[in-house]
């Protein structure tokens, strides 16, 4: 074999040595980049499953904002993952043509060399002959080198032509590898694409929900103050309605007192006056004892409807939209199409609409006066008797699907705290 031969052959070694090396690492590196790969997809397609309900019904919420961007941040990961993929790809790719190149040449040199002996064994074939190479020999040392010779040099001519088929074998090895390469490089370029394409399109999903979500923020921020203004109007209603009926019993005192005046009585035949601070209204016995009767029972009052659910205590809180805003009673959510009953015995005193479009009854035992708000329908008339747990009507479901009331106490003009009332 010539020097230059055994250089290429030395340098191919190498270079097919190093590629093999490279390769391993390389697809150690791709085997990760593809585990990680799948662990995205799948985050993805979870996100997707989770962000159905956003493309269904056009709504946004915080929650699904936050899964939208997340979806996003996978989805540049996803690219991110695929173009490192296609860097291993592209520099197997360099490694494998310079494989090729190398080889190309070592065959092209093989083949030259390779004619190169044939030519000159064509030129000497009457002469390198084994019978002639005997003869023409002087002695028996020069016959067998010559025939060594001989022997050796046909034995370098196969095995520089098993060279060369070896090296075209290992060249259309390589060839095919790097074709396969090629296809990866493909597939992984049409995957790149198409994610990028997906990615702008939930961007454009993403400012399409931030646009809406903002809309709908906004149409609910002002509802929520649409709603308190509601709640003031309806409380400044009930407050005019007590107030009136304090009114009422006064000009129906003063009546009774002129009356007994009149008459030389002494004014305590019909009503009794109750002293305290709050109370102002005049009573009828029974309706003295009524209100003794309710006051007996604080703490074991029954709750308005069967089953309730507090959403907002009694007291002073801040309104979403900002405002401060008293609550004289407790908000209560129970299940859709509830009876809304009396607490306890006495006279349905009023029956109208609220700020909201919606019924409030005010029930009055003696001194104190119940109040249920939000009802869609209701059963009772001003000046009716109603008993304790008689259905007074059913609650409002407003467009949330959710029923909601607000139930008061008031003990003449003072609003009381229903917890203290009702039963624990």
């Amino acid at each position: 074999m010539s020097c230059k031969s055994r250089n290429c052959a030395i340098i191919l070694s190498f270079l097919l040595s190093f590629v093999a090396a490279t390769g391993s690492l390389c697809a150690q590196n791709r085997s990760s980049l593809e585990k990680e790969k799948a662990k995205i997809e799948k985050e993805i397609k979870k996100l997707n499953k989770d962000l159905s309900s956003v493309r269904a019904d056009k709504k946004l919420t915080t929650k699904q904002l936050n899964a939208l961007n997340k979806k996003i941040k996978e989805r540049e990961k996803l690219i991110r993952n695929i173009n490192s993929q296609l860097g291993i790809i592209n520099r197997e790719l360099s490694q494998t043509q310079d494989s090729i190149r190398l080889l190309g040449r070592q065959i092209d040199s093989m083949k030259a060399e390779y004619a190169k002996i044939i030519r000159a064994l064509y030129r000497e074939r009457i002469y390198l002959t084994r019978l002639n190479l005997m003869f023409d020999s002087k002695d028996f040392n020069s016959r067998y080198l010559h025939r060594k010779y001989f022997r050796e040099y046909s034995n370098y001519r196969k095995y520089q032509a098993g060279l060369i088929n070896d090296r075209q074998t290992q060249l259309n090895t390589v060839s095919q590898s790097l074709e396969q390469r090629r296809s990866e490089q493909a597939d992984y370029l049409a995957q790149e694409q198409a994610n990028r394409k997906q990615l702008n399109s939930e961007k454009k999903q993403k400012e399409q929900s931030i646009q809406g979500y903002d809309k709908k923020a906004k149409d609910l921020q002002a509802q929520l103050k649409q709603k308190e203004k509601q709640a003031r109007q309806l409380q400044q209603q009930i407050q005019k309605i007590i107030n009136e009926e304090i009114r009422k019993a006064q000009e129906a005192k003063k009546r009774q007192q002129a009356a007994n005046a009149k008459k030389g009585g002494s004014g305590t035949t019909g009503t009794t006056t109750t002293t305290t601070k709050t109370s102002t209204l005049a009573l009828t016995p029974q309706e003295e004892a009524l209100s003794k009767d309710f006051q007996s029972n604080k703490g074991r009052l029954p709750w308005p409807v069967e089953k309730a659910t507090v959403l907002r205590e009694y007291g002073t809180y801040t309104h979403p939209s900002g405002g401060k805003v008293m609550n004289n009673g407790l908000e209560i959510l129970t299940s859709a199409g509830a009876s809304v009953r009396s607490v306890f015995q006495g006279e349905v005193t009023r029956v109208f609409t609220g700020p909201n479009q919606q019924k409030v009854v005010m029930v009055r035992h003696g001194d104190y006066i119940t109040v249920y708000t939000d009802l869609e329908n209701v059963a009772v008339k001003e000046g009716s008797k109603v008993s304790t747990k008689q259905r007074l009507g059913t609650v409002h479901t407003n467009d949330e699907n959710k029923a909601e009331f607000n139930f008061q106490i008031w003990k003449v003009s003072e609003c009381q705290n229903p917890r203290s009332w009702l039963a624990k």
